[in-house]
Order: C-alpha cells, then sequence, then structure tokens
C-alpha cells in the first residue's frame, strides 16, 4: 500500500511541530501501539489457524470447529503503551491464546515495576495517580496491591530460607511495633527480627516473625525456628538485646554456650529515669565512664566510685544500674575491634528505624504479609550496604554514643 502525503498536509504538520515539539513523540507512539496492536491481532489469528488446522475460509472434514469473529481487548507493553487488540474466538469456545497472558492487562515486567517502586516508598494510591504518564495506562490501587501480593511466595521463601550454610557468632535482637489491618480493625502488631553477624563480621537479617515482644513464649518459638531452619546454636557466643522482660531467660536456654550483652543506652535511660534532672548530666557522664572504660578492671573501678557517690543522694538509680551492670559489660569477653558495635543494640535499631520510615507514609500496614514484604525488601537492601563495613572493620576515630538527658 502507497501512502501519499500532500504539500499542504505536510506543511500543517510541521507547524503543529513547531508549536509543540513533543507532538512527533506523541504521534510516533501512537503509530507503533497501533503497529503492535495489528501485529499481535494477526500473531493470534495465524495461531488459532493452527489450532483449527486450516486456514480462513477453507472448509474441513466431519463436524469441525469454526471461526467465531473476535473481542476487543487492550493489553499494556512496558516501553509502548497500551495497544488495542481484536482476540479470535471459536465457537466451540476452546481457543485460549497463548500471545497475551489471561486474565492480565499489562505484562509482567509492569507488575515487577510497580512493585519496585511501591517497595522503595511510593504508595499505592500515588502510583495509580503516575501510571498514566509512567506506563502509557491508568492503574487503580487496587491492582499494584495485587501485582505486590504476588511478591508473597518469594518473600516466605526467603523468610524460610535454609541457615545451615551461616557460621553465626552473635545475633542482636529487638521487636517493632506497626499498626496492621488485622480482621477489618488496626491493631498494634510487634514484629520480632534477628540480625547475625558471621564468623567474617557480614550482618545479615536471620529472621522476622510476627508476635509479642513482651512475650518470653513468643521469643521461644522466635529462636527455634531459626534453628529448625538450620540454624547452629552452639555457634552463638553473644546475644545483644535491650532487656525485655523474660528475654535473655529464653535466649541462655535456647543458645546454651552464648552470653548476653545488654543494650547500654537502655540500661542508661532506664538509670537516669530515676535521677533528678539536675543531676542527669554529671550522672550521664560518669556512666559513660563505666560503659566506655579501657578494661573491665577500669570499668570495676569507675563503678565502684559511682556507688560511691551516689548512692546516699539516688540509691535507686544506683540500684538500676547494679542489677544490670554485668550484662552490660560482657563485651569485654571478646575482641577490642568489636567492642564499639556490641555495647548496644544500635545495629538492629537501624534497621528498625529503616522499617518506620518506609511504612511511616501508609500509616497502616496492610496485613502481616504486606508488611513482611516491605521488611524483606528493606532487608535485604541495608544487607548490601551492610557488606562495606562489617563488624570489627570500623574506624578507631568513629564517635561515642551520646546518652539523651533532656
Amino acid at each position: 500500500m502507497e501512502i501519499k502525503i500532500s504539500v499542504p498536509e505536510v506543511v500543517s504538520l510541521m507547524k503543529e511541530i513547531q508549536e509543540n515539539p513533543a507532538r512527533i513523540f506523541e504521534m510516533v507512539t501512537m503509530n507503533v501501539q497501533k503497529d503492535v496492536g495489528t501485529y499481535l491481532t494477526s500473531l493470534m489469528k495465524a495461531e488459532l489457524t493452527h489450532i483449527l488446522g486450516r486456514a480462513e475460509y477453507e472448509r474441513g472434514k466431519g463436524k469441525p470447529n469454526h471461526r467465531n469473529g473476535s473481542y476487543p481487548r487492550n493489553f499494556c507493553i512496558k516501553g509502548i503503551g497500551e495497544v488495542a487488540v481484536n482476540v479470535p474466538r471459536d465457537r466451540n469456545g476452546e481457543y485460549q491464546t497463548q500471545v497475551l497472558p489471561r486474565g492480565k492487562r499489562y505484562e509482567d515486567r509492569i507488575a515487577e515495576d510497580l512493585s519496585m517502586m511501591y517497595l522503595t516508598g511510593i504508595s499505592t494510591r500515588t502510583l495509580a495517580m503516575l501510571s498514566r504518564r509512567l506506563i502509557g495506562r491508568e492503574i487503580s490501587h487496587e491492582e499494584v496491591s495485587k501485582a505486590n501480593r504476588e511478591l508473597t511466595g518469594a518473600v516466605e521463601k526467603w523468610r524460610n530460607r535454609d541457615l545451615s550454610k551461616e557460621k553465626i557468632k552473635y545475633i542482636f535482637i529487638d521487636g517493632v511495633i506497626f499498626k496492621m489491618r488485622v480482621k477489618g480493625g488496626i491493631e498494634n502488631t510487634p514484629v520480632l527480627v534477628a540480625i547475625g553477624v558471621t564468623e567474617t563480621g557480614a550482618r545479615l537479617v536471620l529472621g522476622m516473625q510476627s508476635g509479642d515482644k513482651e512475650s518470653a513464649t513468643n521469643w521461644r518459638e522466635f529462636f527455634r525456628d531459626l534453628k529448625s531452619r538450620g540454624l547452629d546454636s552452639s555457634s552463638v557466643r553473644l546475644g545483644v538485646m535491650d532487656g525485655l522482660s523474660g528475654l535473655e531467660k529464653v535466649f541462655k536456654e535456647e543458645f546454651s554456650k552464648a552470653k548476653v550483652q545488654r543494650c547500654q543506652v537502655h540500661v542508661a535511660r532506664n538509670v537516669l529515669a530515676k535521677v533528678p534532672h539536675k543531676l542527669k548530666k554529671t550522672v550521664a557522664d560518669d556512666l559513660r565512664s563505666i560503659f566506655y572504660a579501657s578494661t573491665r578492671a577500669k570499668a570495676d573501678e569507675f563503678y565502684k566510685s559511682f556507688y560511691e557517690k551516689w548512692d546516699e543522694s539516688i540509691p535507686s538509680a544506683v540500684k538500676a544500674l547494679a542489677q544490670s551492670l554485668n550484662s552490660c559489660l560482657t563485651f569485654f569477653n571478646f575482641p577490642e575491634e568489636e567492642w564499639i558495635s556490641l555495647r548496644t543494640t544500635n545495629i538492629i535499631e537501624r534497621l528498625n528505624k529503616e522499617f518506620k520510615r518506609r511504612t511511616k507514609p501508609m500509616e497502616i500496614v496492610a496485613g502481616e504479609n504486606a508488611c513482611y514484604r516491605l521488611l524483606a525488601f528493606i532487608s535485604l537492601k541495608m544487607e548490601l550496604s551492610w557488606r562495606a563495613n562489617p563488624i570489627g572493620k570500623v574506624r578507631p576515630n568513629l564517635p561515642l554514643y551520646q546518652i539523651y538527658t533532656k
């Protein structure tokens, strides 16, 4: 077919392009979409011809199946946009095209892109608003949610992966609370999280599981799940935690060869909560001297001075420190280059902060599986950044942590 364009048409077209340069790209896109739609329609017609065993208008023997017209369908293709096709039908209703996926209005690559944008921080409703500009077709927030649900299988596979090849020496443990939709209501739901440190100093998220972080029974089930997935409990030498009720006892029972390091920041906050405001800064400085002593012997000396100085005026604060002192100083039993990382739960607090930052725009997480999808993505992203900074390889000039005295 020969295409003829008159001179007036060319002049009119060039004038339109000069006034609106982007118009030429719109025209090109429209032509590409039309050609792709025509190509896909022709491909499906050829597919039906192959299935029926004869060309259009060709007679068949016996009682053959026949063509029965077509129906229109739109399908969105990455980089092209939405194309219109005509899907052929047969009289017996047996034909199902393999050219276009059944029940889908866009290709899998678009679903993957939508899921990635959602996981990186764009809400489902914002994606729905931007979808026409991004992919050439408006996609509802329900469709975005459906695309995300398709990741559930992969996330569960990662959450329950085998740990037998990971030689874990330290475990950092904590829980983080999310507002989660549960059976039509909104509940504050804790998720238990564990980060492991390997013999080489690498960090990785070992597991995450919904459960009450104040419940010793839930922590026991969480630890046993890690071991059932292959975690060697005999290789674990230290657990770093914030002193949640019953947690230390359960940890020692499940990891009998491990010691416990209680987070110094949490202990300091607990002690300072019992100190009058005018004394907080002085007491905080004295606590820092104990926690950052050069040796365990020096730390004991500083504690003795602390006791003699403050026991009479603030006995409840001194008692709170005495109850946690040994657990706070366990890190002295491990290599000195690792002390700065083992004193506190900062490693897992940083991960929890990323969890909260990502879920803050959502206000409410749409169920447990949706929460796991987000947390799995954030965990894997954090593991990539951790590779550049293994435990024990920190710079000697890093500043000491600050105890807030406000």
